[in-house]
């Protein structure tokens, strides 16, 4: 039995009404909820002076909490969680936003990644929060590696895939460089590429340069490690995190309230700190996920909700992840539904164009 499980059962039912009540009004109106208020909403009939000791009691084991002392109660995060955790009833995903969603994806979408940007898109104009898609790396077999001296301290690493796709990264190249050992890098590596993906590349180069360390001299080694490794760098999972929607954040009704806690949240996905854990953050299985405030590692220090989830490829592996960004007060009984359609959504479109 969870937690959430284990609070609720020592909840009479007076006093789990009263907690879903307060909960499930806050995040329809963000304001503090009275005890008046409830005296119209129960089920049961009870004093407003009833009520208020229920909140008390509440207040006590830290569900709920009084932002001014003459003012109604909002949950705590604590009191979220339980209520996600245990009283939150998810909805059907309406008509209306799963039409939204799928006109982003049709046959004339050119390319994977605009696909995925128009989805973000519409996931945060369906939401009125802030989305964010994590797109997978680019996993076809390379064709073909060459590397291209800029300078004295540059050079640039280009990427041809199988499938026609190209890339290239700037990078520092070991000091002291050749044009010998860039040609003698680029043919050791091109030996050993075919059929191969980057992340297969980069899992074997190193064994691959130990074991036959006497066909390569240790400037053109140095050369294909400092090249490959630009891959593994934090920039890269920043180009892959696509974020939309931020302007719904202060159009909030929150966000009078919360204004220093959405700029601390912009600041955060302007420099897109720690996006190598926002895949981590769905691994642990399937389906949807709900970080609340301090909860969420990436974004706590703006206190928002993060609501995820996963998507796979055809061979059921996590590739990347979407999810809608905003302040605690959400609607979460919508926007699941919605999150888990557009990670499904996703996942069909990367397996048809895998």
């Amino acid at each position: 039995m969870t937690n959430a499980s284990k609070l609720l059962d020592e909840l009479n039912e007076r006093s789990r009404e009263v907690f879903r009540r307060v909960v499930e009004t806050y995040l329809a109106t963000g304001d503090p909820v009275g005890s008046r208020t409830l005296t119209r909403e129960l089920s049961e009939k009870v004093s407003a002076a009833t009520i208020r000791n229920v909140m008390q009691d509440l207040e006590y084991l830290g569900l709920l909490d009084s932002p001014h002392i003459s003012a109604g109660r909002i949950p705590t995060e604590s009191g979220l969680r339980l209520f996600v955790d245990g009283l939150l009833e998810v909805n059907d995903l309406q008509v209306k936003d799963r039409e939204m969603i799928d006109a982003t994806v049709g046959s004339n979408t050119p390319d994977v990644q605009t696909a995925l940007d128009r989805i973000g898109a519409a996931l945060s104009g369906v939401t009125q929060g802030a989305s964010l898609v994590l797109a997978p790396k680019h996993e076809a077999p390379i064709k073909h590696i060459e590397f291209v001296g800029l300078g004295a301290d540059r050079a640039l690493v280009v990427l041809v895939f199988a499938d026609g796709h190209v890339e290239n990264r700037v990078f520092t190249p070991p000091p002291g460089y050749t044009p010998s050992a860039m040609r003698e890098a680029t043919n050791f590596i091109n030996a050993l590429i075919e059929g191969k993906t980057l992340t297969d590349i980069r899992r074997d180069i190193t064994a691959q340069i130990s074991q036959r360390r006497q066909e390569i001299d240790k400037l053109s080694s140095d050369m294909v490690e400092s090249g490959l490794a630009i891959w593994a760098d934090e920039e890269e999972n920043h180009e892959r995190l696509i974020v939309r929607g931020r302007s719904n954040l202060l159009q909030s009704d929150a966000a009078g309230e919360e204004l220093d806690l959405i700029k601390t949240l912009f600041d955060d996905l302007e420099r897109k700190r720690d996006i190598a854990e926002f895949l981590e953050l769905t691994e642990e299985g399937e389906g949807v996920r709900i970080f609340i405030g301090s909860e969420n590692k990436l974004f706590s220090l703006s206190g928002s909700s993060l609501v995820v989830s996963p998507y796979m490829n055809s061979d059921r592996k996590i590739v990347g992840a979407v999810g809608i960004i905003g302040p605690t007060r959400l609607n979460y009984g919508r926007i699941v539904p919605i999150v888990d359609y557009t990670a499904q959504l996703v996942g069909k479109l990367i397996a048809d164009r895998s």
